[in-house]
């Protein structure tokens, strides 16, 4: 039963380095069912002019959808904060910040440091793919894992299920229910037939007991 296959929140286009258009997108998510689709190219790529045209395209598609489709933006971590302006995150539905940065063995302290910095960012809503490098660095212990959930519940921040990476842990995300913060799912599709392809995180967030209320835009859906 498609109870939870509703909601992809992690999309890219031609605005950044995805191969498809908006439009195309959104016929995808259309096509498969999906209730709600966000795009959210990444932040490097964009002018102040340029951005304020994706925002536009992306509003206007909305208009003759029959779906809801969300204005987002995946912004970067880096050591001095989230590359995300306010007046940029003022003009979006939503914000993901991931970290791409390059890390050793060994260098779970310096990640989580990074996903501590964007979820005390005001202009951030969700922490994108965290743990996707967790297997050439290293697992976080319990202790550490509460820490950065005791965070985001206090900062009210929401974490996405990646299905492209298959993160974050399955005791991870039993813990965001258990604490109330929310989740979401991402394909992070860079081609539009990706669009929707969030069979693992449903798969994942039913096994943790999740349910319609412990995602992100549910009073959308």
């Amino acid at each position: 039963m498609k109870v939870f296959r509703m909601i992809d929140i992690h999309t890219h286009t031609q605005y950044s380095d995805g191969i498809g258009m908006i439009g195309d997108n959104v016929a995808e998510a259309e096509k498969k069912g999906l209730k709600l689709v966000g795009i959210s190219d990444h932040v490097h790529y964009f002018t102040p002019k340029r951005l304020n045209t994706y925002i536009s395209e992306i509003r206007q598609i909305k208009k003759d959808s029959e779906i809801t489709v969300l204005a987002g933006i995946e912004a970067n971590i880096l050591a001095t904060g989230v590359d995300i302006t306010t007046e940029m995150a003022k003009k979006l539905d939503y914000v993901i910040a991931s970290a791409h940065v390059w890390l050793d063995p060994g260098g779970i302290d310096a990640y989580l440091d990074l996903i501590k910095i964007a979820i005390q960012d005001e202009n951030v809503d969700i922490i994108g793919h965290f743990g996707n490098v967790f297997p050439y660095i290293g697992y976080p212990s319990y202790e550490e894992y509460l820490e950065i959930v005791e965070l985001a519940e206090e900062y009210g921040k929401a974490f996405e299920i990646s299905s492209r990476y298959r993160v974050p842990e399955l005791d991870f995300i039993k813990l965001c229910i258990r604490r109330g913060i929310k989740l979401t799912f991402a394909s992070d599709a860079h081609i539009p037939s990706d669009v929707g392809a969030i069979r693992w995180s449903e798969k994942v967030f039913k096994k943790a007991g999740g349910t319609r209320e412990d995602l992100l835009f549910s009073e959308l859906l």
